[in-house]
């Protein structure tokens, strides 16, 4: 269906819009908290902090627009969060600097924080907060680069909503506060009064956004009365008769529906700065009620789509401080909408409105939000093969997951059925329960840098610091076994400290930083009275992701057959090899790549080790105790931070030269894969993926594999046959090497160039030349 002048011209505008720092939230913000707020709890003042935001926020109705609302002042205005970590002016200059993915930086703005921001908030972030609670040692491995930290840059997120909104407004959310309030028992409970705070801050929370719908419904009216035109006129009034029904009341129609959900997204991300932003979740089933094609066309329901779309590319993700202000590289929220899969009786969850949210994503070709299809053996095969058209266009978009088997992971986590089956995928490739579900993810874990530790006896050569256990010189060990054994060691004691320090990271959010309105769209927060960030979900996971098993499985390769089963290298002599980043060794280097078995080839020799990795990672995470009452899992994704772990680690016996980028995901080594597609997958599938809560596999197709149909059907047969044998996820670059050799050499000539980069797509001329080349290094399958 051809997309209309308004969408078009709205779409043109989120395009060129320039991403800006704005410091309009921080100084809101720094406002609220300057003023005497007395003896309020903590809960209460960040519901009222919020509740000032929602109030005070600058709001806008553009030409043309049929959703309304932005998270900033403006399209692509980012804002700040000073509570979580207070931007520098050093960060202001190197953001409106940087060579890719830079914010502008208004003078105002940095006026604001040079003489208001700054002085308020510096030293009482909880990043401040954070990094003076952990431990020497956790410091130490941080910086080395073993693992990374999330909760000290943003907070706690992966967020996914369910159908409630879509059945309930603000009002019934405060009746059901006002319910459990009454039930409190404050002659026996001892945490009764600490749950009246938290309940009243949630009750507080729902109006401050009946409030911000109320605000757009006056703004309305206003522009309505002054507007010529009779059809603007008329969908003035339209937007203003939505916003004094939602949020306040459950959604009547379409268009209530996506704007209610529209203000709900824009609270969530507004209270707090979530790691991935929120995410609408299964949004087909939702909407299916609100579609009938008796009432109105196609037309209709698809262009109020196409205006929700825009509203997410709008919205580029908050930017970071300190270091990873420099490096970080992306301007994408990480928000996820998940189509089709299973309904709550497990049937088949595709219906009308799950082609229709297909044709959109095609329509749109944006980068946010992000889009997956979630593939059930009760789906059909036109729905897979549907997907895959849109994906033979290139643009890296749908992922790809198995629905059958997420349900499989989230029941092993304790999840019922039913909210198993009412789940799915968020952020890039991660699991949990829709709306019922804290699933927070730390950190990525490092596996090569703890290996090479292991064999330097707790050592990291980069530095000469000693940063893990003696667990002995490698080249006295008499066996694979033995150092197998000492690489265990090791990752049990990293994995140690990081869960202590995490643990500590909990109890300060708990304490310190309550979210009562993302509370109340959680059950069972209101019931329990008690916040997400304090075990009042149904569910509560902690997250560590594990990075570079390809890696891993090759390097483990080398070592085993060459050093101790064939005997052709001695320990002493590969360690001089690696220390020297091959210089001088280039024949060596040789052999490692091409006469050693590797991952991704469906050879159980590689394959075994990647699987033996695995289960080490596991044994050392899965099952762990946190602070809100849940366990610690295991997901295997890196986003990009196998890059960062690669500029930290040295040479590895796979042949990979010193500070280059590790294996990402799932996937293979980049160009280790030789055998296929199809050897590739049978290799990750290997892996128990339903003990893990997210994997994440790449593979990168040229464009003339998919241009007939019998490309496609070999397409859906592929995930077909990965996902039954019980692989979590894939998804597809479909582009050649030389477009992107090209696109690097020529980046003017390329700006529309979208390719799949981990567990979201971005522009490639937007990325790193190392990120580029890793992704140039993939392998590139001519067929299947």
């Amino acid at each position: 269906m051809p997309i209309t002048d308004r969408v078009k011209m709205l779409r043109e505008k989120s395009l060129n819009a320039k991403e800006t720092l704005s410091s309009e939230r921080a100084e809101l913000l720094t406002a609220f908290y300057q003023q005497e707020t007395g003896m309020l709890s903590t809960p209460v003042k960040r519901a009222k902090s919020f509740a000032y935001l929602m109030e005070h926020k600058h709001i806008e109705i553009y030409p043309g627009e049929l959703i309304v609302g932005e998270k900033g002042p403006a399209p692509k205005n980012a804002p700040t969060f000073p509570e979580l970590c207070c931007h520098s002016l050093s960060d202001l200059d190197i953001l409106d600097t940087r060579e890719k993915t830079s914010f502008h930086v208004e003078p105002s703005t940095r006026e604001a924080y040079e003489k208001t921001v700054i002085p308020f908030w510096q030293n009482k972030s909880m990043r401040d907060l954070i990094l003076s609670e952990m431990t020497d040692e956790w410091k130490a491995a941080y910086e080395a680069g073993i693992y990374t930290e999330f909760m000290e840059q943003r907070a706690p997120g992966h967020t996914v909503l369910d159908d409630k909104i879509y059945r309930k407004g603000m009002l019934d959310f405060q009746a059901e506060i006002d319910q459990s309030i009454t039930k409190l028992d404050f002659l026996n409970d001892p945490e009764a009064y600490d749950k009246q705070e938290e309940l009243k801050a949630m009750r507080i929370a729902a109006g401050a956004l009946i409030r911000f719908g109320e605000r757009y419904a006056e703004l309305a009216e206003n522009q309505a009365k002054a507007e010529s035109n009779p059809q603007r006129r008329a969908e003035l009034e339209k937007i203003a008769q939505v916003c004094r029904h939602v949020p306040a009341h459950a959604p009547s129609d379409f268009h209530e529906a996506l704007q209610y959900y529209w203000f709900v997204h824009l609270g969530v991300t507004t209270e707090l700065n979530t790691w991935d932003a929120f995410c609408p979740g299964k949004l087909d089933q939702h909407l299916l009620p609100f579609y009938d094609l008796n009432v109105r066309g196609c037309e209709y329901y698809e262009e109020l789509l196409h205006c929700f779309w825009i509203k997410f590319n709008n919205q580029p993700a908050p930017p970071k401080v300190g270091v990873t202000a420099a490096e970080s590289g992306t301007y994408t929220d990480f928000a996820q909408i998940n189509v089709g899969g299973q309904r709550p009786d497990g049937s088949d969850g595709v219906n009308e409105v799950s082609y229709l949210l297909l044709d959109v994503i095609e329509d749109m070709r944006l980068l946010q939000p992000s889009s997956s299809v979630q593939v059930s053996k009760k789906n059909p095969d036109k729905f897979v093969r549907r997907a895959a058209k849109i994906i033979r266009t290139g643009f890296g978009q749908p992922s790809i997951f198995n629905s059958d088997l997420i349900v499989q992971e989230l029941v092993r986590m304790g999840k019922s059925v039913i909210d198993a089956r009412c789940g799915g995928s968020s952020g890039c490739v991660e699991v949990g329960a829709f709306g019922k579900e804290a699933y927070i993810l730390t950190g990525y874990f490092n596996l090569p840098k703890v290996l090479e530790l292991t064999l330097h006896n707790g050592i990291d050569p980069r530095t000469g610091n000693q940063l893990g256990l003696q667990t002995g010189d490698p080249r006295e060990f008499a066996s694979f076994d033995e150092l197998f054994n000492a690489f265990e060691k090791q990752v049990l004691h990293f994995v140690d400290i990081k869960v202590r320090g995490n643990n500590v990271i909990e109890n300060l959010y708990a304490k310190y930083m309550p979210a009562p309105f993302l509370s109340l769209l959680t059950d069972d927060c209101i019931a329990r009275g008690k916040d997400y960030h304090a075990g009042g979900a149904r569910y509560n996971t902690t997250y560590i992701q594990g990075v570079g098993i390809g890696t891993m499985a090759d390097t483990l390769a080398s070592i085993k057959k060459h050093v101790f089963e064939d005997k052709t290298m001695s320990m002493t002599s590969l360690l001089g090899i690696l220390s020297a980043n091959f210089e001088g060794h280039e024949r060596e280097r040789q052999l490692f790549l091409n006469r050693t078995p590797k991952y991704g080839n469906d050879d159980d020799y590689a394959d075994d080790l990647m699987r033996r990795t695995f289960e080490a990672y596991l044994n050392a995470v899965d099952g762990r105790k946190n602070m809100r009452g849940g366990e610690y899992h295991v997901n295997m994704l890196p986003t990009t931070c196998h890059v960062y772990f690669g500029s930290v680690t040295g040479a590895t016996p796979d042949g990979r030269k010193a500070w280059t980028p590790l294996s990402e995901g799932v996937s293979p080594v980049q160009g280790a894969d030789r055998n296929g597609p199809t050897a590739a997958a049978r290799s990750v599938a290997k892996m128990d993926h339903v003990r893990t809560g997210g994997t994440l596999l790449n593979q990168k197709f040229t464009p003339q594999v998919l241009a007939n149909d019998e490309g496609l059907d070999k397409l859906v047969s592929l995930v077909r046959g990965y996902f039954k044998l019980d692989g979590h996820h894939i998804q597809f670059n479909v582009v050649d090497t030389e477009t992107l050799k090209a696109a690097q050499a020529n980046p003017e000539q390329y700006r529309s160039l979208i390719v799949r980069v981990a567990g979201y797509s971005d522009y490639f001329c937007d990325l790193s030349k190392t990120l580029q080349d890793e992704i140039i290094a993939r392998t590139e399958h001519e067929g299947f």
